[in-house]
């Protein structure tokens, strides 16, 4: 097991990988109310710098800072020997793990693992005990705009919100929804009903459709009826209607004079 040796906090510099960019002032008075009262309960992790007085923090970022604000001069550290892509690899999947990490800070992190090191999806989701679609849906967060997840996170709004947005192409669009979602105060639910009704196809009203079926039966009426006028003259016109989902075809023939001589009524002798 490492030894835990008490490093002056002057000594000892931030992991360029870390992950967390917001901290937040009230935790970490709290934080610092907390060292101040029991001390620093879990050392922080460290590599040496080049074998000078220097160390760069692995882990516990967040610890130093309120051992800052205490007034406290030494933390306690357990310095390993690895190299500054190790470091960076342990300081994000530490930094991961932690519950009070943002939604977009979490994305980001888990988007340098596969990015700048390398991991593979599967490696990474096997290290956070998460599964690789959890993963993907977090990576892609990333395709919102900077300036967009900056409002998010500012405004307050979930990793819901975030998600609904996704499926808006247009910036410009992004930020029109983000005014209303903000002017309106809408959950996520309202949220995604509100970009539905943005992107859905609107519905042909049903009277027009109900007109259309009344046209029909107006023009298959009219050819129904000639067709019995015809008839009704003597002339042997023959009708085959076909109906599909697509079309209504009518097939009518009428034979030439010459080859069918009209059926009339004989007249009554007596008024011959």
């Amino acid at each position: 097991m490492n030894n835990i040796t008490y490093i002056a906090t002057e000594k000892l510099l931030p992991n360029p990988h870390q992950p967390r960019h917001q901290f937040k002032s009230e935790e970490m008075l709290s934080l610092a109310n907390s060292i101040k009262e029991n001390g620093i309960l879990q050392p922080l992790l460290i590599r040496r710098m080049n074998n000078s007085d220097y160390c760069e923090i692995i882990a516990g970022e967040r610890r130093l800072r309120g051992a800052i604000l205490a007034g406290v001069q030494k933390v306690p550290c357990i310095e390993v020997e690895c190299d500054s892509e190790k470091s960076a690899v342990i300081s994000i999947l530490e930094n991961v793990q932690r519950e009070d990490l943002s939604f977009f800070e979490e994305a980001a992190a888990i988007g340098q693992l596969t990015t700048v090191f390398g991991m593979s999806q599967q490696d990474v989701a096997k290290y956070l005990g998460k599964s690789q679609s959890a993963l993907s849906n977090k990576l892609r967060l990333l395709k919102l705009p900077v300036d967009v997840r900056y409002f998010i996170e500012k405004e307050g709004l979930t990793e819901r919100h975030a998600r609904a947005l996704l499926q808006i192409e247009s910036e410009k669009d992004i930020w029109r929804v983000l005014n209303v979602i903000k002017e309106r105060s809408l959950n996520v639910a309202q949220t995604e009903a509100y970009i539905n009704s943005l992107y859905s196809k609107p519905k042909k009203p049903k009277r027009e459709t109900k007109a259309i079926y009344k046209d029909l039966r107006i023009f298959v009426n009219t050819v129904n009826r000639a067709i019995k006028t015809m008839q009704e003259s003597g002339i042997d016109a023959i009708s085959d209607k076909t109906e599909t989902d697509e079309y209504i075809e009518f097939r009518v023939k009428i034979p030439k004079i010459g080859q069918a001589e009209p059926k009339l009524k004989l007249l009554d002798a007596k008024h011959a």
